[in-house]
């Protein structure tokens, strides 16, 4: 006898099987570029609230939270932040201002410049978070190999 289906069990198997383009792309990745920042608004909640309960809990935090791993989630939860912001706008005027003009070429076209947007407001960003990452974790000061260098 088969397992009873469930509907989370449904949902994760359509995510996983369907194999569409590049919508169904943009819509996995705003649903968990979405989830992403609720889960650091969450825990950022949480460990704020420490400050006045139990000071010594939130210096432990920060100190943690300057450790690599956690800042180069932060670099990520900046594309998650962007992107999701970006998508969402594309989602409203799409369905706000554009719905007798949609087409399924103009939506791929827009999902791809929706991706490329993200990642042109997110580079600069990223590389200057990578940057303090590297110096003040691995003490490796890039602008030193540059020829106008420091």
């Amino acid at each position: 006898m088969a397992a009873p289906s469930t509907p989370l069990k449904n949902t994760v198997k359509g995510y996983a099987t369907y194999m569409g383009r590049e919508g169904h792309y943009a819509f996995l990745l705003h649903r968990l570029t979405g989830l992403g920042v609720l889960l650091f608004l969450t825990i950022h909640i949480l460990d704020t609230a420490t400050v006045y309960f139990y000071p010594s809990l939130y210096q432990h935090a920060i100190e943690l939270y300057r450790a690599t791993p956690f800042m180069l989630g932060e670099i990520g939860l900046l594309f998650a932040v962007i992107y999701h912001g970006v998508n969402g706008l594309r989602i409203a005027v799409t369905d706000m201002w554009l719905p007798k003009r949609w087409a399924i070429e103009k939506q791929r076209q827009a999902v791809r410049i929706t991706l490329v947007v993200a990642i042109l407001l997110w580079a600069p960003g990223a590389l200057v978070m990578f940057y303090n990452m590297l110096l003040h974790n691995f003490h490796v000061d890039l602008l030193a190999f540059l020829p106008f260098g420091k």
